[in-house]
């Protein structure tokens, strides 16, 4: 299954160090996303899914003070066995969250998803929005559509390391 994994640069750099990633929570294309939108092609879901995740990194950006204001989502493929849904019509979560049973090797990463250098300063304003947004403020979740309206780039796995140096 194709999970992506929320990040920044910081975290991918202690990852690297570990080589393994110990995000507990994932994104990914679960029964529920399959059933709440059955008018989608496999690239659609997996698309909301690696935005889904893009939110979550926006988030961990908001806690993280001292990151570079970029999101970063890591995809890789795990065994199905490895991933529980935890989201679904009668629970609070997402229909995309999932959880991961063990860490995820990085060996596992097929690609990840980083905004451009440029876009610091979108996402630093929507790092800062987003407990706002969260809590229905209208403006702030404008703040935040702004930065999530950026595209995110495209690295090979074997460009991780690279991707660090792009600070």
């Amino acid at each position: 299954m194709r999970v992506y994994v929320p990040a920044t640069l910081p975290l991918l750099a202690a990852w690297l160090d570990a080589g393994s990633a110990t995000a507990p929570r994932a994104r990914a294309v679960t029964p529920a996303v399959r059933e709440w939108y059955s008018g989608g092609d496999e690239e659609e879901l997996e698309f909301s899914a690696l935005l889904d995740a893009a939110t979550d990194s926006l988030a961990l950006l908001a806690e993280d003070g001292t990151a570079p204001r970029r999101r970063l989502v890591l995809a890789a493929d795990v065994p199905d066995g490895d991933v529980r849904a935890l989201g679904g019509p009668l629970d609070d979560e997402p229909p995309t969250a999932v959880e991961l049973a063990r860490p995820l090797p990085l060996s596992a990463v097929v690609s990840a998803h980083c905004d451009e250098p440029d876009a610091q300063e979108a996402v630093r304003a929507a790092a800062q929005a987003l407990p706002a947004a969260r809590a229905g403020d209208e403006d702030a979740a404008f703040v935040v559509d702004g930065a999530e309206d950026g595209d995110l780039l495209w690295y090979d796995a074997r460009e991780l390391g690279a991707l660090l140096g792009d600070g």
